[in-house]
């Protein structure tokens, strides 16, 4: 095989010591040699649309509405509703303002109807025994 090795050194520039950058340069093309395809190169670009991912809680909201909490439920409803349609208008920051509210409200929702629930049980037990 018949490497060459091209220098990048012009008359000008030869009283300075070569840097690095330039010897490594100098080395890559060394190493790579011609290219053997003359054809020249192509390029593929691939547009990638992110679909935001969202979640704005509403079949959450509609649970906690008619089986748990219907005063926190439906408000929490009515900020879901809020939600997936400032998604559908593309204010994703007003969204997520909205869904990060309707969780609250359906977390606080559940947790309540699971505390009463508890006490009920433990109402109903109490009365029972005496």
């Amino acid at each position: 095989m018949n490497h060459t090795i091209q220098t990048f050194f012009t008359p000008a520039n030869t009283d300075r010591p070569p840097s690095y950058e330039m010897l490594k340069e100098e080395r890559e093309v060394a190493m790579l040699g011609v290219p053997h395809n003359p054809a020249p190169p192509t390029s593929t670009i691939i547009h990638i649309l992110s679909e935001t991912s969202m979640p704005n809680h509403v079949l959450w909201s509609l649970f906690n509405t008619l089986f748990m909490n219907c005063c926190l439920g439906f408000i929490a409803f009515a900020y879901s509703v809020k939600s997936r349609d400032r998604k559908m208008v593309g204010d994703l920051t007003r969204a997520q303002a909205y869904a990060s509210t309707t969780k609250c409200l359906n977390t606080w929702a559940l947790i309540l109807a699971i505390i009463m629930t508890i006490l009920l049980i433990i109402l109903k037990w109490i009365l029972q025994v005496y």
